[in-house]
């Protein structure tokens, strides 16, 4: 008898231990860090477990997607948004939501394993909004894929997949160290969410209990206050559905999500007068026949955006482009993304003008 109690406390003792290990359960509370030191360890937050690459959020934890997201080499991206209890964001109309202190965003980013249904974990990137202000954390997951470790200089990751179409992707996958965040999220030298937008979160979204639009979700739970009547909420188009806006709607969205955060006043690339911001409407400030003011190699073009001239326009020449310095964005690509750059160049091509010869 005594044998047995014992044998079925050590298996308890070792469930409870095998759970627990990488934040794997679920009734743990979440841990909120707002001051330095941060953990070394992504468990230690407790805002989800892992299992064959795939993400269960803890209490708490709400995931969300964007109607337009920044394109990240193909990664898979999954994000989610936790707030101490009793806290909410602030809806704005425009720029990021005003979130609470103690908020933690975190998005993962995977890619497929060839062979199987399952993705490698890479990286979780957080944006903690500490007493202090919104801090980049860089974790990077373990080959066993149980758990990552906080990294400031993260090394290159060699990635080899393939993918649904058969194309093969060969490529090192660069994650940006954490002083190369404030690249893209300063403006006016203050550190911002960039995604969180109402018209990014304006869409349906499939959570466990059904699906449900993300703003109505995040008001119903208590996650935002204040937010205007349905019909008043803005909604930026999906970039490659053609049913949610016109040819130039999307490649507003696709410009204002991967480059207005650095093209804008108060951004890295401010400077260069080029606003790519979805509620910036005027071409000509968004290059049109525009000669070029910044760094990097454009051979011999002229203008920044030639109407109705995609392959005269530095815009889609640095978008093709995978060379230091001359790629755009500078930061968080290292392939180039065929069909971004398909739709706009049909946006270019479907611009009447011209800036009389695009070379020189």
């Amino acid at each position: 008898m005594r044998r047995c109690w014992m044998r079925s406390l050590c298996i308890l003792v070792f469930l409870v231990c095998t759970l627990s290990s990488c934040g794997h359960l679920l009734d743990h509370s979440v841990q909120a860090h707002i001051e330095k030191p941060f953990p070394k360890k992504l468990s230690e937050w407790a805002l989800f477990r892992v299992r064959a690459g795939a993400l269960t959020p803890n209490k708490g934890v709400v995931p969300y997607d964007l109607n337009t997201p920044l394109f990240s080499d193909y990664a898979s991206k999954y994000r989610f948004v936790w707030m101490p209890d009793g806290t909410a964001a602030q809806y704005r109309e425009d720029g990021p939501l005003e979130f609470p202190v103690g908020t933690v965003l975190a998005k993962t980013f995977a890619f497929p394993v060839d062979g199987s249904n399952t993705e490698r974990l890479i990286e979780t990137r957080l944006l903690v909004h500490a007493t202090s202000g919104w801090t980049p954390l860089l974790y990077i997951w373990d080959d066993k894929q149980r758990d990552a470790a906080l990294q400031l200089v993260p090394d290159p990751v060699p990635m080899k997949w393939t993918d649904a179409s058969g194309r093969r992707h060969e490529f090192n996958y660069v994650i940006p160290n954490v002083n190369e965040c404030h690249e893209c999220h300063d403006n006016q030298k203050v550190f911002l969410p960039i995604g969180p937008k109402a018209r990014n979160l304006n869409k349906e979204y499939k959570y466990a209990e059904g699906s449900d639009n993300q703003l109505a979700h995040w008001a119903r739970i208590g996650y935002l206050q204040g937010p205007p009547a349905v019909e008043a909420r803005p909604r930026a188009a999906k970039w490659d559905d053609p049913s949610t806006g016109s040819l130039s709607d999307r490649a507003a969205a696709y410009l204002d999500n991967n480059c207005a955060h650095c093209h804008q006043p108060g951004g890295q690339a401010g400077y260069t007068g080029v606003d790519f911001r979805i509620t910036q409407t005027e071409i000509a400030r968004q290059g049109l026949c525009k000669p070029p003011n910044s760094a990097g190699e454009v051979g011999s073009l002229r203008y920044d955006l030639v109407p109705g001239r995609p392959d005269e326009s530095i815009l889609i020449y640095r978008l093709e482009s995978t060379a230091p310095k001359t790629s755009m964005p500078a930061l968080s690509r290292d392939v180039v993304h065929v069909e971004g750059v398909a739709l706009l160049r049909q946006w270019i091509s479907s611009l009447p003008g011209g800036c009389g010869s695009g070379r020189n």
